[in-house]
């Protein structure tokens, strides 16, 4: 029995590289097919009258850990440059007011007609307004720089604010000064703990000889993460702020500190880290959405009652998207497609107090929103292929030149 096991999973692994590699031809984004094979591993599991024991608690686990490594592999991809200050303040704007402005609307839609406080409404928004970078930064590999980044910064960010904003709401019964207060405090906390956090770390991987290092690194990165969790701390800022200095020594080098962590030697450390990092990212993303796909219900997905409202939420966030797309003078297409709901729509979901759940908000809807913008974003970046390298270029310095004349 344990050979089948083995097997089964090696098979699903290599079938979810071939959807990987395949999707550059395709362009069809491998989590699509991850979903859809992890149904079909279900449907052939009851076919077969296989027993197989309850997975349901191993999705939020094989989630936190790859919304760490997601994130961490994107933040490492990135590029920070006194010249990209504008982009980077443009995609923090294109995260933060969908966001508000989706889950506002959405919350007082479960308020007015959901029978729900306003609070309460709002909790249940706010998982079905977050881009998911498990999701997006998977998918955009065959964009242009400007829009492979675009799509980086802003599901990252978006993923790291509406983890905040929910948090915020759901440990904090009241909502005033001093709970702003005590909030913005979290963040200060965070963001120290980060950069000492982050120093220890690229002292430990300039100085570990030894021929196991990035073992250690990764789980002494997990453990502050989890631990920052636990005192409800904005975890993901760590996240991020590690792997935008891991990935930007370069831009540091004139502070003579930075001497101190061997700079020549840390760049080709941080390489090979970033190497294993990808490798385990797809590891645990693979695995995540083929259990989610194994755990999908086939009548949640075509359930009628909560089809109407996924419909319209999905209008709504792709309305609100083209708007602020089109405000900050972005191009529309592909980037109007990438928004998809994912990992961190579902861990939230799942973090949602019994005692503040919403009855029509439920595994249907969240199933069907993220399924419906996984399909858009599909069918979006099949039609509307890149244009040639040479132009890319151009219009990718044209795009940033845009960025720096338009106030934010």
């Amino acid at each position: 029995m344990n050979y089948v096991v083995i097997i089964t999973i090696c098979a699903l692994l290599l079938l979810a590289y071939a959807f990987t590699v395949s999707s550059n031809k395709t362009q069809i984004p491998s989590v699509i097919l991850l979903i859809l094979m992890g149904w079909l591993v279900k449907q052939g599991t009851v076919i077969l009258d296989i027993a197989i024991p309850d997975l349901n608690p191993l999705l939020p686990f094989f989630g936190t850990v790859g919304l760490i490594l997601i994130v961490l592999e994107g933040s490492l991809e990135l590029q920070l440059s006194k010249r990209k200050l504008p982009f980077i303040g443009k995609t923090v704007v294109t995260a933060i007011v969908p966001l508000l402005i989706t889950a506002f609307v959405i919350g007082h839609f479960f308020y007015y007609f959901l029978d729900a406080d306003y609070k309460q409404g709002l909790i249940n928004a706010i998982p079905l307004c977050i881009i998911s970078s498990a999701i997006a930064i998977s998918s955009v590999g065959n964009l242009s720089n400007f829009n492979k980044e675009f799509a980086i910064y802003e599901s990252s960010l978006s993923d790291i604010l509406g983890v905040l904003f929910f948090n915020f709401l759901v440990l904090n019964e009241v909502i005033n000064l001093e709970t702003l207060g005590n909030f913005g405090l979290q963040i200060l906390i965070m963001l120290v703990i980060s950069f000492i956090a982050t120093a220890f770390l690229a002292f430990l991987l300039s100085r570990i000889d030894h021929h196991v290092k990035f073992a250690p690194i990764v789980l002494l990165i997990i453990l502050i993460y989890a631990v920052s969790e636990i005192y409800h701390l904005p975890a993901l800022i760590f996240i991020m702020i590690f792997g935008l200095i891991m990935g930007n020594f370069d831009e540091l080098d004139r502070f003579k500190w930075i001497h101190y962590l061997k700079p020549r030697t840390l760049d080709k450390e941080v390489l090979k880290f970033k190497e294993l990092t990808i490798e385990a990212a797809f590891l645990v993303r693979s695995l995540f959405f083929i259990l989610f796909g194994y755990l999908i219900k086939t009548e949640d997905v075509i359930n009628p009652q909560t089809f109407e409202l996924a419909l319209g939420i999905v209008v709504l966030i792709y309305l609100v998207r083209a708007i602020q797309l089109k405000i900050y003078k972005v191009k529309l297409m592909p980037l109007l497609f990438i928004a998809p709901r994912g990992l961190i729509t579902i861990l939230l979901f799942i973090g949602i107090p019994t005692a503040l759940k919403i009855d029509l908000v439920n595994n249907a809807l969240i199933i069907q929103v993220i399924v419906l913008t996984a399909l858009i974003m599909m069918f979006g970046l099949m039609f509307n292929k890149e244009v040639p390298e040479n132009k890319e270029v151009r219009d990718e310095e044209s795009n940033l030149k845009i960025d720096i004349d338009v106030p934010l």
